[in-house]
């Protein structure tokens, strides 16, 4: 009778036991192990954020081609994440499924859905089913990747961890903003955003199904301070399976009542709203820049991508300075009135469209690196809160974080429709008008520059010199004339010198200008002028010899071409382009007054968000002096040297 040995994989589980559903490691990973499952982690976050975030590049032309008002743009997100919310709270049963599972198989959901799902909706509500679809999975997903980062991080390194993993929103919104910008000149349809999307999440799908891994319970329900913790924690791990099993499944009241506190409700609440200026420009920006200072969708990318790049590199600098300095409230402070500078300046920006591009990135720089510096400390210290009640509740926890956040945006959405009501008609009537002011600038600044009450006196009674001159001055300041070819045009209406030239037949006129001496000619251009106007001969002669002036002839060709433009206009145009201007030029034209007020009344809630943030930085744990934390990290150290030489004693 002969044995076979099993064949045991580096971190104890038999090969036959190994499945790509059973990912769980049961010894703590080495360094470069551990940095490959971090980098994972981290690639998924970065597409997943991408997946969710890419519509906002192309929002316009999705609204235009599906049919959507803006309106209903919105109250998709608000669908998505209100889905969102609830699928994070599911997302608490994480340990019963595991993190990895998770995240591997959302990954190919998103993706699908990315590349084929959204791309070939019909219609607004297909699209509606679709996202919302998309927003459950990702509400799930987006909980399990960062506890899977602190479960790889020690206390030491959360916050370098966090960094990297907060980095996946803001890359993932670079990625978004990044391959637009660079794409859409020559890529201009939408769908093809999702393409490149799709198939970049399904890449990173097949990266997670062959190499992601999570820690075995036993080890991740455990509090890691340092790495020097690595072999307590191991000795707990095993003694717990040996008298207990290594169960997933154990019981979750527990951990739900205590992550129900006001310490991390309250932090929870207090993040959600601090964001409300990124979630904004997330999904608004284009829209934002678009309908308030006419910019393109290229051009309103590449401007985010200050925002976005930024953001990316303050979370990394200041994850690696907080650990350094073993501190997080200092920069959660910090970081949070740079934020609220950079906000207020852009707030105040809103009402002044000669802001500059460049001055524009200034504000997003400031905003961006206060923000970041915020909230890559507050993420560390939040687990870290987690930890404080149940190492072992860390997904619960992040549940509760997830819920809230996606409830506090689901809201300010909401909010956001009806602060802002005057983008909705400039992205659903506006782009038509838009349209017709670029194929006919000059006919267009015409016909919408001529008060309509001046027009229809003119109508009335063509003979109203003081209308007909106002009118004329109308279509010269839209043409851009110089107050001067302005006063010369109406000097010309009012004096009566048009209505003479016009009355005089073309011949006489061309008689009198081939030989000034022509008697004859001139007689008949007095008596037309008398028939004409309705004058008498003295006042003919006058208006007869006052053609001759240079000035006056001066005049007279400046009116007689404002005149013939103002003809010319609407048959340029068109009946049906008039009628749309008629039925909505007037609704247009109001919302692009009333716009840039309403987006400023908004950046001064998210500000209000910020300020409210400052506060609850007190309920988190750590300390907020770097000696103190020193001093609790070793005597930590030493009760963990004790426990140790317990365990080997017994």
């Amino acid at each position: 009778m002969t044995t076979t040995r099993v064949p045991v994989l580096p971190d104890g589980i038999p090969a036959a036991r190994r499945s790509l559903w059973n990912r769980r490691l049961s010894h703590y990973p080495d360094t470069g192990l551990r940095y490959l499952y971090l980098a994972i982690t981290v690639l998924s976050t970065v597409v997943l954020y991408y997946e969710l975030y890419v519509s906002g590049s192309v929002a316009t032309q999705i609204i235009t081609e599906l049919g959507m008002s803006f309106s209903y743009f919105v109250w998709i997100s608000v669908a998505g994440n209100a889905v969102g919310a609830f699928a994070s709270l599911f997302a608490g049963l994480a340990d019963r499924w595991g993190r990895a599972n998770l995240v591997v198989g959302g990954l190919l959901a998103t993706g699908l859905i990315i590349l084929v799902g959204l791309p070939h909706a019909p219609n607004g509500i297909t699209y509606l089913v679709l996202y919302v679809l998309l927003s459950f999975v990702e509400g799930v997903v987006l909980v399990a990747t960062p506890a899977l980062m602190r479960d790889f991080s020690p206390q030491v390194g959360r916050g370098a961890a966090m960094g990297f993993w907060t980095l996946g929103p803001v890359l993932g919104s670079l990625v978004v903003t990044t391959v637009s910008s660079n794409t859409l000149g020559q890529h201009p349809d939408w769908r093809f955003q999702f393409h490149v999307c799709g198939v970049a999440g399904l890449v990173v799908f097949v990266v997670a199904l062959l190499g992601l891994r999570e820690l075995s319970p036993a080890l991740r329900d455990q509090l890691m301070v340092s790495m020097r913790d690595r072999a307590l924690l191991e000795a707990r791990a095993a003694r717990a399976a040996h008298v207990k099993g290594d169960d997933p499944a154990r019981e979750l009241k527990g951990p739900w009542r205590q992550m129900l506190r006001f310490g991390i409700v309250g932090s929870a609440f207090a993040i959600s709203v601090f964001l409300l200026l990124y979630y904004a420009l997330v999904g608004f920006a284009v829209v934002y820049f678009a309908t308030t200072f006419g910019y393109s969708d290229q051009r309103a990318n590449a401007l985010a991508n200050w925002y976005w790049a930024f953001n990316a590199i303050s979370l990394v600098v200041f994850g690696l300075l907080s650990d350094k300095l073993r501190v997080r409230k200092p920069f959660m402070v910090l970081g949070g009135i740079v934020s609220v500078v950079g906000t207020v300046l852009f707030a105040l920006a809103a009402t002044h469209p000669s802001t500059g591009y460049h001055t524009f990135a200034l504000y997003f720089v400031l905003a961006s690196v206060g923000g970041g510096m915020a909230y890559v400390a507050w993420m560390a210290s939040f687990t870290e809160t987690v930890e404080k009640h149940d190492p072992a509740a860390t997904a619960v926890g992040l549940a509760v974080w997830g819920w809230t956040l996606r409830l506090v945006v689901t809201f300010s959405l909401v909010v956001l429709t009806f602060i802002v009501p005057a983008t909705s008609t400039l992205v659903e009537k506006g782009a038509r008008i838009t349209a017709i002011q670029q194929e006919h600038p000059r006919q267009f600044a015409i016909v919408t520059g001529i008060d309509p009450a001046v027009a229809a006196r003119v109508r009335k009674d063509p003979a109203d010199r003081e209308a007909l001159a106002t009118l004329l001055g109308q279509v010269a300041t839209a043409e851009g004339a110089t107050a001067t070819e302005i006063r010369s045009a109406q000097s010309a209406v009012r004096g009566g010198q048009l209505a003479a030239a016009q009355a005089v037949a073309p011949a006489t006129m061309a008689a009198i200008q081939a030989d000034p001496r022509d008697t004859a000619a001139q007689a008949d251009a007095v008596k037309q002028i008398m028939a004409g106007l309705g004058v008498d001969r003295p006042a003919a002669v006058k208006l007869l010899a006052g053609l001759g002036a240079p000035g006056t002839q001066r005049g007279l060709r400046l009116a007689a071409r404002y005149a013939a433009d103002l003809k010319a206009a609407p048959a340029a145009i068109g009946k049906a382009g008039l009628a749309y201007l008629a039925a909505h030029g007037a609704e247009v034209a109001k919302a692009a007054q009333d716009n840039p007020k309403q987006w400023r009344t908004w950046w001064w809630v998210c500000v209000a968000g910020q300020l409210l943030f400052l506060p609850f930085v007190f309920l988190m744990a750590g300390r907020w002096s770097p000696r103190r934390a020193r001093e609790d990290e070793r005597a930590h150290d030493a009760l963990v040297e004790r426990e140790l030489a317990a365990l080997k004693e017994s």
